[in-house]
């Protein structure tokens, strides 16, 4: 019956297991997630995703929405995979310094059409992590020390509700749905279009230096100087890598609101280091602020797992700088502060937070062997680190087989809980990471 009745429903495309390109059309962008789903729906606009929701919610199924799958944790068991990548509408409006997207749309259209008027979204490091997900999960930003979490940016979000209505969300027409879906997760609602603010940047600079894995800690130690007086307009994420087969590297990605002058001198410490292997540093257009951190943007078999720090001492220089990090290709330890810790009227779930730093370690999963190894010596980094470590995660940075509750304080967590149970007490929407979970 879900062959006939669901594809019935919809105009977009409907496969369902042994359909040719189902396989294909369930994959994460972290190809080590697997993703066993009842059905994949492309979704062509949001009357598909009110269709999908009535027929889930008269079958008793679950839907759960991906339009890049960048953020899946693999809890998709039975559900209904909506792809909302053909959701692809971009405007900005650089005279109210807005833009409105689609929950398809991805961050690199939003800067390359944001960039030419001076302005930019706050966007994070990779430029085909879509708004919506990233949004809904709080988002932490190159400019999170100028202007706090994505998700307090969003004035309005168009959504499904778990009754298969489509509503336009705001603070004076919704004010418990706004506040959860601005960094809860998207646990309450499936979100067809976001409406959000753009921020000043008549110029940036940025970019990255490398230097051979013996200057290691001479970089972090100019890290360390750096950020201790850093202004809230410059973001400086230290970074060791281990690719296999391959010498050791250290390197700083920065990015600074401002103009090169002031730019060069705030990191002139780093004229300093020796052995210098590249350096990228330089005016940036805002549509390229991906090229700081040149992550891969092609769909990988990765672990990953993120701790907030409450401080750097001796103890944790000698993990963090010392320690070999392999089978972990990537280190990266962000320093945070600024607006991300700082308490805000009106804001969502995702702040403040105190921790001034995040770390990041990242893997290849390639097999079972090589992942359990990855994992491994994540945690025991995380352990080394003892009580440096937090114990909260952002939302944001959730990694497969951790809970919604890690990111929450337990009143905040109660109250999402509250709402997921009175807007959607069927269980139709699922996040990535599920509040009630």
């Amino acid at each position: 019956m879900m062959n006939t009745d669901l594809r019935s429903a919809v105009d977009g495309r409907v496969l369902l297991p042994g359909d040719e390109g189902f396989e294909q059309a369930t994959k994460a962008w972290n190809l080590a997630v697997d993703q066993r789903v009842a059905a994949v729906v492309e979704a062509v606009g949001a009357g598909d995703v009110a269709a999908t929701v009535g027929y889930a919610r008269r079958s008793g199924l679950t839907v759960t929405a991906q339009p890049t799958g960048h953020g899946a944790s693999g809890d998709t068991d039975g559900v209904i995979l909506l792809r909302t990548s053909k959701l692809d509408e971009l405007h900005v409006n650089p005279e109210e310094r807005t833009a409105r997207v689609g929950a398809g749309v991805q961050w690199g259209r939003v800067l390359a059409a944001a960039g030419p008027h001076g302005l930019t979204g706050l966007a994070g490091s990779n430029p085909v992590v879509g708004v919506t997900g990233y949004t809904l999960g709080g988002g932490v930003s190159w400019f999170g020390r100028k202007h706090g979490f994505a998700a307090d940016s969003v004035r309005a979000f168009d959504v499904v509700t778990a009754d298969g209505e489509q509503a336009r969300i705001t603070a004076d027409a919704d004010p418990d749905l706004f506040w959860a879906l601005r960094g809860g997760g998207g646990d309450f609602a499936l979100v067809t279009a976001v409406e959000f603010t753009l921020y000043p940047a008549p110029s940036l600079y940025g970019g990255s230096v490398m230097w051979p894995g013996h200057r290691t800690r001479e970089v972090f130690d100019a890290f360390l100087e750096i950020t201790a007086e850093a202004p809230d307009e410059l973001s400086v994420w230290f970074n060791r890598i281990q690719a296999p087969q391959a010498p050791p590297m250290v390197g700083l990605a920065v990015a600074f609101l401002g103009d090169e002058a002031e730019g060069r001198a705030l990191l002139a410490r780093l004229d300093k280091i020796d052995d210098v292997i590249a350096d990228k540093r330089g005016p940036v257009p805002v549509a390229n602020l991906g090229d700081i951190t040149a992550e891969p943007t092609a769909p990988a078999p990765v672990r990953s797992r993120t701790e907030l720090l409450t401080g750097i001492d001796d103890a944790a220089i000698e993990v963090l700088a010392g320690s070999p990090i392999e089978p972990v290709v990537g280190l990266q330890l962000r320093h945070l502060g600024g607006a991300l810790a700082t308490s805000r009227p009106g804001a969502g779930p995702s702040g403040p937070v105190a921790e001034p730093y995040m770390l990041y370690m990242l893997g290849l999963a390639l097999n079972p062997e090589m992942s359990a190894a990855v994992g491994a010596k994540q945690a025991g980094l995380a352990e080394e680190l003892g009580a440096r470590v937090s114990g909260r995660k952002p939302y944001t940075m959730l990694a497969r087989g951790e809970r919604a509750a890690a990111a929450f304080s337990g009143e905040t967590i109660a109250r999402l809980r509250e709402i997921k149970r009175a807007r959607d007490p069927q269980g139709v929407v699922r996040a990535n990471f599920p509040v009630l979970a």
